[in-house]
């Protein structure tokens, strides 16, 4: 009985669904009404569970791809990969995820693009890259926590705006886009690390990424 359900519950029950419909009808009630009816969600229910409307169906849908992107890289199978192996594929697996609700994607990324909905946007770009990290095996504490961070969040919204009108096959214009900025933050911690005499590079540096996004290599 979906009226047992906690109202967490039943978003996470209709969240997967909603992208399918909010592409033919925007991020609306409608969607989440058609949405809740595909899982055999009281109507009444699915709108208390998204009653502040747009952003909270896309926040649940994104919930859903965070926990669908960990289940499909379980520690195990991240384990034997360097650091920078584990952040292309996880956001390549989110992209993957994404793929066939494009439509959805782009409608809403407008709609967080919107600067009512710009504290909210950074919350969910901080908490998809805080996930990714996790996924990663990341447990700084200190600076490095947050740069990390606050760096693979722009990272990762720069390749979804690739991302949303990329027409090549297997997305591979949006993993090229992605390599190359990844690439370019290494590029520039190995060549710190040298300057410091201290090794390594694989920690990411936020100042240089975000000069790189103003004037991206090519």
């Amino acid at each position: 009985m979906t009226h047992d359900l906690t109202l967490d519950e039943i978003r996470q029950r209709i969240a997967p669904l909603l992208p399918r419909h909010a592409a033919f009808d925007g991020w609306r009630p409608q969607a989440a009404t058609m949405a809740a009816a595909q899982a055999g969600v009281d109507a009444d229910l699915a709108s208390l569970a998204f009653a502040d409307g747009p952003v909270d169906m896309i926040d649940a849908w994104f919930d859903s791809i965070d926990a669908r992107m960990i289940a499909k890289l379980p520690p195990e199978t991240l384990a034997a990969l360097s650091i920078r192996r584990k952040i292309a594929l996880l956001v390549e697996t989110r992209l993957d995820l994404m793929a066939p609700d494009r439509e959805a994607l782009r409608r809403a990324l407008a709609i967080l693009a919107m600067p009512a909905n710009a504290g909210r946007a950074a919350r969910l770009g901080w908490r998809a890259a805080d996930r990714m990290w996790r996924a990663a095996g990341d447990n700084a504490a200190d600076f490095a926590h947050y740069s990390k961070r606050t760096t693979l969040a722009a990272i990762y919204a720069a390749t979804l705006l690739v991302f949303i009108d990329d027409e090549s096959e297997g997305q591979a214009d949006s993993r090229a886009f992605l390599a190359r900025r990844i690439e370019g933050v290494m590029r520039f911690e190995r060549l710190k690390a040298r300057v410091r005499g201290s090794g390594g590079g694989e920690r990411l540096s936020l100042s240089r990424f975000v000069g790189r996004l103003r004037y991206p290599a090519v």
